[in-house]
């Protein structure tokens, strides 16, 4: 039997065909759109894809595998910003960030993917690569400028940067729902992740 590689791409075996590819994560999108993620089956989505359950499988190991890149396959960040000033660049990070995580298929999807990468450590380090290592490409270098104009404090890095800004966009879709997170919020956010909360 053919096996895959980390990228999900068939080693030893046939191509990967594209077109299949493409119809599943399509189907994907729409059926997750239309039923939620907790009524959503990969024997739905291989029917309406026109294929087979196999097939399916062959490609994502498992349903939060695939509703993952259905839902963010096309969503990148844009990488580092560069406003032109520190405080627009950590307002357009945590803009890019709540954009990111209020579409109408992540606001399906993110639930669901989050109590799955719990418990599935592949799942989650691929929405860890997604968020951090793919989506901000030369973010690290961009805050490593920032510490040496003295816009940053030396023991930030960018990992720590991202937890603040994906935590606090993940927190105020569940408390405030994604439709709350707007110019003011992403203000709000912005102003604390660059002054603390401590007064004066």
């Amino acid at each position: 039997m053919a096996k895959q590689n980390s990228a999900g791409d068939l080693v030893g075996g046939r191509p990967r065909d594209e077109r299949i590819d493409s119809a599943v994560l399509a189907a994907a999108a729409a059926l997750l759109a239309e039923v939620g993620y907790a009524d959503l089956t990969v024997a739905a989505i291989a029917e309406r894809a026109g294929t087979s359950r196999p097939a399916v499988y062959r490609r994502w190991p498992s349903k939060a595998h695939l509703v993952h890149e259905a839902a963010f396959g096309g969503n990148a960040t844009g990488g580092a910003p560069g406003t032109g000033s520190f405080a627009g660049d950590i307002r357009e990070l945590v803009r890019r960030t709540a954009d990111l995580l209020t579409t109408p298929l992540a606001r399906v999807a993110v639930p669901g993917l989050i109590a799955e990468a719990a418990h599935d450590p592949v799942l989650h380090q691929r929405l860890l690569e997604r968020f951090a290592t793919q989506g901000w490409g030369g973010l690290e270098a961009h805050l490593t400028d920032a510490r040496e104009r003295g816009d940053l404090a030396a023991d930030v890095d960018a990992t720590q940067m991202l937890e603040m800004v994906i935590g606090a966009a993940l927190a105020a879709t569940l408390v405030r729902g994604p439709d709350n997170l707007d110019d003011a919020w992403v203000d709000a956010t912005t102003r604390i992740l660059l002054r603390g909360v401590q007064a004066g």
